[in-house]
């Protein structure tokens, strides 16, 4: 029998009904007042805030949502928690949490009185208080609206390996229009009920965006119904107006989804059912935009239209007739019937809420912190490779990370609170012996020729950037662990969400009840210097960028040069927390420089001079200093001073190789940053530095800009020349090559250039030679495919 078998009775529906009221009455006062929280008097203009910020129209139907799930919850005692996707819903959440009582255990000074319902209505869109949106201040949530697109696929991502929790997702119809959403449909294909939680998608269709109708809002419903079978779920409607109506279609549709879920959860664990893939429940809810506000204002239709979608009523401090508008609105809901004369939820609607941590509010999900554990990882030792006769060994760097990550993959399985997510790349990206460990989980038909798949793999790959973000963000912030590896010009696919995330992460690591979570950490292979093969498309550098200009201590960009380097780098990203990392690391075979002693010592230092790749005399200055940054740039640089010191045996070099990029910036504006001292003391106060670096060169600059040597530090790098080409001649293409910066640094030695002239037409002529054979033979020349480091 079912845990709800009958449709509310009349006391519950005039309980339920109660407290939605409520709900919105809250979400109206954060909307207009700052005084006056209970209308113990008549609203004055005083009463009403200056500036009229926030979002009604989402709201009633957020409400109503929460209130029943706040019933079935205490009904079933299920473990749920809500994703608002509508944006600016935060009246909406900030009034449940406010009821259930979660918001005054946070933030005692908004106390369930009337005192702190007046704090809670004025801090909302208020200098020095909270935001509209549901933001990280915002208890219950995980997920901001700001930025439209992403609410479904986190819902997933949080129930990923969550086995007892149900994520009830809601999805504005505005919100439904957007790409990574309507992508994001697609993730039912990657759930497994057997060791997965549920997510319940609920599409909130009330019909209009900010000033135009939505698409789906116009669709009939069989058109829906169709959409929604064709992705894979089992859609549910539950439509109108009057409110007695909806509360009661909803109690029964809610019913019968979480009935659908409960039996689909058990027949895959217990195996009584072999139905492959499930056929998930989903609800189309239709109910009007601003639902129970105002039906018109100075004649012009507002429910029900987009005219409710922000501030129904706009003038209520300067116009009375306004002001009458709402406060009547706002005694319709009758507070008196509401709150008691302390101005707290009355005792019978109090008992509506769950208990505890049953709260949506208070559920330990959606503070991923709290339920977070450390990720084992295994010793970096064990995966070390012998360099031997220094730069001569060519390994894939990324081939050995993957063994490390393979194993990370085994040590946590008991666990299951870790996933690598990726684009259809994780062989590209020479990570393939993970699947030694796991395979890419799916949950369609598997033909018998097929590779790596089964329901219950690790590796989740699908060739959309978003989803892989938005499922990992979902992942890392309900308290586990994951990896992202991609192609690097195709990681701007998600710069918005990357920032969405940073900026998340900085709000809520100035709160202190929010716990730290595990890092969003990326690795960027394929990288510019080697799409070579792909061209012009595939090469773009620029997502590090994107990366720097966010708050210092929240991001982190490191450029390993070699195998060992990014086995530390690897294995230090996972074990931090509260941060974004980004890794670029090439997959092609490459030189190896560091034994692992010295790749720790030089990674833990952020930037080294290598003095086994120097030539100086220690006593005294250097005439010149070659930096550089990422594994094709240290190559090139470490070519260059090999040309140099053949042809000029007397100029005094300096190598110097930067492997934590923000290790460069005054310390002030990164905690990584060198002191002056120490900076001044690698790059000299006064020499000419030539930095070859992986990116855009005015990143350098930018990073570098209040250092003492500055001016003379020259930077080469991308500067947007690319096609399909040979592995060098990219480099030679952007000037980026051995002979440019072999060229760079004896025009920028003083004097240097009129003593060698042989030495510069050799090099200009060695341009013209490379230029030559590539078009000719296709390939690079065999002094450029065959170059080994010599000293």
């Amino acid at each position: 029998m079912n845990a709800v078998t009958t449709p509310l009775s009349p006391e519950e529906l005039s309980l339920i009904d109660r407290y939605w009221r409520a709900a919105n009455y809250l979400s109206v006062g954060q909307i207009y007042l700052m005084d006056n929280p209970l209308l113990r008097e008549p609203l004055k203009p005083e009463h009403i805030k200056p500036r009229l910020l926030g979002h009604w129209g989402t709201t009633p139907g957020l409400n109503f949502i929460y209130a029943h799930l706040n019933r079935i919850i205490r009904a079933r005692d299920l473990d749920i928690i809500y994703m608002c996707g509508p944006g600016h819903g935060g009246p909406g959440m900030v009034a449940n949490t406010y009821l259930e009582g979660t918001y005054s255990e946070i933030y005692p000074d908004i106390s369930e009185t009337a005192d702190g319902m007046q704090r809670l209505f004025k801090q909302f869109s208020f200098p020095g208080g909270i935001p509209s949106h549901a933001a990280p201040e915002t208890p219950g949530s995980i997920h901001e609206g700001g930025e439209l697109g992403y609410a479904l696929v986190h819902a997933y991502g949080a129930a990923f390996d969550n086995p007892d929790l149900i994520v009830a997702c809601v999805i504005g119809d505005g919100e439904a229009e957007t790409g990574p959403l309507a992508a994001s449909w697609h993730s039912n294909k990657f759930l497994n009920p057997a060791r997965d939680g549920a997510v319940l998608p609920i599409l909130h269709l009330n019909g209009y965006k900010i000033a135009n109708p939505t698409i789906l809002g116009r669709e009939s419903d069989d058109d829906l119904g169709k959409l929604f079978s064709g992705y894979g779920y089992e859609p549910f409607f539950v439509e109108g107006h009057e409110p007695s109506a909806m509360h009661l279609a909803m109690a029964v549709t809610f019913n019968r989804v979480f009935d659908r879920i409960r039996d689909i959860q058990r027949n895959a664990r217990e195996r009584t059912s072999s139905e492959g893939m499930p056929r998930w429940p989903m609800i189309v809810l239709r109910s009007p935009k601003g639902w129970t506000g105002p039906r018109q204002v100075d004649g012009k239709k507002v429910e029900g239209f987009w005219r409710a979608h922000q501030v129904p009523v706009a003038n209520c401090r300067g116009d009375e007739g306004h002001r009458k508008i709402l406060e009547d609105w706002m005694r319709s809901y009758d507070p008196s019937d509401l709150f008691d004369d302390k101005g707290r939820l009355k005792v019978e609607l109090q008992a509506l809420a769950p208990k505890g941590e049953r709260r949506m509010g208070a559920n330990p999900h959606a503070n991923g912190g709290l339920l977070r554990k450390e990720l084992l990882v295994p010793p970096i030792e064990d995966y070390a490779i012998e360099i031997g006769e220094r730069g001569n060994k060519q390994v894939q760097s990324t081939e050995i990370l993957g063994h490390y990550l393979r194993d990370t993959l085994k040590l946590n399985n008991p666990e299951q609170n870790f996933r690598i997510f990726g684009p259809d790349e994780t062989e590209s990206n020479r990570l393939g012996s993970v699947f030694e460990a796991t395979d890419r989980v799916w949950m369609e038909a598997i033909e018998d020729y097929d590779v790596h798949l089964a329901p219950d793999g690790r590796v989740m790959e699908v060739l959309s950037e978003h989803l892989c973000q938005g499922w990992l963000e979902g992942y890392l912030l309900t308290g586990r662990h994951g990896l992202f590896s991609c192609y690097e010009a195709f990681i701007h696919i998600v710069d918005s969400m990357f920032n969405q995330h940073a900026k998340w992460l900085k709000v809520s690591r100035e709160l202190p009840w929010r716990k730290p979570i595990s890092s969003l950490n990326y690795l960027l292979t394929s990288h510019v210097w080697r799409q070579d093969h792909n061209g012009f498309s595939h090469q773009d550098p620029g997502f590090v960028d994107l990366v720097a200009n966010k708050k210092a201590d929240i991001v982190r960009v490191y450029l390993p040069p070699d195998a060992n380097t990014l086995l530390w780098v690897g294995d230090h990203c996972l074990r931090t927390y509260d941060r974004i990392n980004v890794i670029v690391a090439g997959k092609q075979p490459e030189s190896q420089w560091l034994s692992i002693d010295e790749a720790s010592a030089h990674c833990k230092a952020g930037v080294g001079i290598w003095d086994w790749a120097s030539y100086e005399d220690n006593t005294i200055a250097p005439d010149v200093v070659m930096a550089c940054a990422g594994d094709v740039p240290t190559m090139e640089t470490l070519a260059a001073v090999m040309l140099l010191h053949e042809a000029i045996p007397d100029l005094k070099i300096r190598t110097v190789n930067v492997v934590d990029l923000l290790a460069l910036q005054d310390p002030k504006q990164h905690p990584h940053g060198l002191d002056h001292q120490a900076f001044d003391q690698i790059f000299t106060t006064d020499k000419p530095v030539i930095f070859a670096y992986h990116g855009y060169p005015y990143l350098i600059h930018r990073l570098t800009y209040r250092r003492t040597n500055h001016d003379n530090i020259h930077v080469r790098g991308f500067i947007e020349e690319g096609t399909t080409t040979t592995p060098f001649d990219m480099t030679v293409l952007n000037e980026l090559d051995r002979y440019h910066l072999a060229l760079e640094a004896i025009d920028r030695v003083p004097g240097l250039v009129e003593k060698v002239p042989d030495v510069v037409n050799g090099l200009k002529a060695k341009l013209i030679k490379h230029h030559d054979y590539v078009q000719r033979h296709g390939e690079d020349m065999p002094e450029i495919r065959d170059w080994c480091w010599k000293r």
